[in-house]
C-alpha cells in the first residue's frame, strides 16, 4: 500500500499523545447518551488538526476527511462507558462511582482520533483517494443502540463501506482478529412482570400461585425454546435477575424476571419476538397468572461482508504485517456496529489489547486493563482500511 508507510510514521509520533488521550478519557467516563465531554474531546482534536466535523444532536460527533465528490469510506467508533465500577488500581482509573470503560471504548476512541491525524496529514501531504467519515457514535452500550439515531440521521449518506475494530483482551497486542460472515450475535432483552391473587402458602389453592408460575417460566421457557428454534441458530436464554416476594409464609401477588436472549443467526432473530411472547402465555397459562411482557429488540448480528473483511486483510498486512491476521469466532455479544452494515458494506475487526503471557481479562468487568500499544496498531490499521 502507497499509503502505508507514511500512516505509520504520523501514528508513531502522535502515539504518547494518543496514550494521554485514552488515560484521559478512561478518567471521566460517561454512560450512554451522556457523553458530553468525551464529544468535547474529540472536538477539540479535530479542532486542532483542521478536520471538518460536525456536533450531533445530544452527543457524538461526526468528521470528514478528503476531497469531495464520489464514494465515501466511513470508520466508526463509540464513545459511551458501562454502569461498572473501576476496580483496578492504575493512576487513570475511573473517578465517576459506578462508571468505567469496562469495554474499552475509551481505545476505540482513542484510535479513530489517531487515525484522523494520520489522514489529515497525508491528505495534506499527498492527497487522499476518497473522502473518508469518521463517525464517533454514542450509546452503543444500551438497546437497540445509538446506531439507529444516526442511520436515520442520514450518516451513511454517500458511504459505500465502512469499517470498525472492537476491543479483544483475549488477543495478544499486534493481532486483529478477522472473520467473514457474521462475527457477533444478536442481543434482544426480556422482562416479565407476573401478576395474580397472592394468599397463604398453607392454602396455594385458593391462590394464583406466582412464585410457582414464575419459576415455571424461569426453566422452561429456554428449555422449549432451544426445540422450537433451529439448533443451528445458537440461541441462549439466560436470566440475570429473578424476584418475587419477602416471606417464606406468603405467596406474592407479583413477581418479575428479566434477562437476554441471544443467537448466532439473523433470519431466528426475526422470528424471536413473535415465538417468546406466544410461548410465555402458555406457560403459565395453566396458573391463572398474567404476564405484562417487555421484549426490547436490540440488535442483528454484525455480518462481515467478504470484500470489506478482504480489505480489512489487506490494511492489517500492510499495518502491522502478515502474522497480526488472526482466525476469530462468532460470539453471541451484541453490537449495534450490526445495523451499519445492513445498510451497507463493511467488516468489524477484534483489537487485540492482552500482553503476551499477561492475564487475560474479560469485557464488561470493572478490572479491565488493556496493553496500550493496542491504540497504534488500531489507530493504524483504521487509517490504512481507509484508503487500501
Amino acid at each position: 500500500m502507497p499509503f502505508a508507510s507514511a500512516i505509520k510514521q504520523s501514528i508513531e509520533v502522535v502515539t504518547p499523545d494518543l496514550i494521554e488521550l485514552r488515560r484521559d478519557l478512561h478518567a471521566s467516563p460517561e454512560l450512554s447518551w451522556h457523553e458530553d465531554r468525551t464529544t468535547d474531546v474529540v472536538a477539540t482534536w479535530m479542532d486542532k488538526l483542521g478536520v471538518e466535523h460536525e456536533r450531533l444532536e445530544g452527543t457524538g460527533l461526526v468528521a470528514e476527511i478528503g476531497p469531495e465528490g464520489g464514494p465515501i469510506v466511513a470508520l466508526r467508533a463509540d464513545l459511551d462507558a458501562l454502569p461498572v465500577d473501576d476496580t483496578t488500581s492504575d493512576p487513570w482509573r475511573s473517578t465517576v462511582p459506578g462508571v468505567a470503560h469496562a469495554c474499552g471504548h475509551d481505545v476505540h476512541v482513542s484510535g479513530l482520533v489517531g487515525a484522523a491525524v494520520a489522514l489529515s496529514q497525508l491528505h495534506a501531504s499527498q492527497g487522499l483517494p476518497s473522502r473518508v467519515r469518521l463517525i464517533f457514535q454514542p450509546a452503543e452500550e444500551v438497546m437497540p443502540g445509538g446506531a439507529l439515531r444516526l442511520l436515520s440521521s442520514g450518516v451513511l449518506k454517500g458511504v459505500s463501506r465502512i469499517y470498525a475494530l472492537h476491543c479483544d483482551p483475549s488477543l495478544d497486542v499486534g493481532q486483529v482478529g478477522l472473520r467473514e460472515g457474521p462475527i457477533t450475535g444478536a442481543s434482544d432483552r426480556i422482562q416479565v412482570m407476573l401478576s395474580g391473587r397472592g394468599g397463604h402458602t398453607s392454602r396455594p389453592h385458593l391462590t394464583e400461585d406466582l412464585t410457582y408460575a414464575l419459576g415455571s417460566l424461569v426453566t422452561q421457557l429456554p428449555a422449549v425454546l432451544s426445540r422450537r428454534f433451529d439448533p443451528r441458530a445458537g440461541a441462549s436464554l439466560v436470566w440475570g435477575s429473578v424476584h418475587a416476594g419477602n416471606a417464606a409464609n406468603v405467596i406474592p401477588a407479583t413477581g418479575e424476571l428479566s434477562g437476554t436472549l441471544r443467537m448466532l443467526d439473523a433470519a431466528a432473530w426475526h422470528q424471536a419476538e413473535h415465538l417468546v411472547r406466544g410461548l410465555i402465555a402458555d406457560i403459565i397459562e395453566p396458573f391463572g397468572v398474567s404476564a405484562d411482557v417487555t421484549y426490547v429488540r436490540g440488535v442483528p448480528p454484525v455480518v462481515n461482508h467478504f470484500g470489506a473483511t478482504e480489505s480489512l486483510r489487506r490494511a492489517v498486512t500492510d499495518a502491522i504485517g502478515p502474522a497480526a491476521v488472526a482466525g476469530t469466532s462468532q460470539s453471541l455479544g451484541g453490537e449495534d456496529f450490526a445495523w451499519y452494515v445492513e445498510a451497507v458494506p463493511g467488516a468489524m475487526g477484534r483489537l487485540g489489547t492482552r500482553t503476551p503471557d499477561g492475564p487475560t481479562y474479560d469485557l464488561h468487568q470493572g478490572n479491565l486493563r488493556v496493553d496500550e500499544r493496542a491504540i497504534a496498531v488500531g489507530a493504524t490499521v483504521l487509517a490504512c482500511a481507509a484508503v487500501v
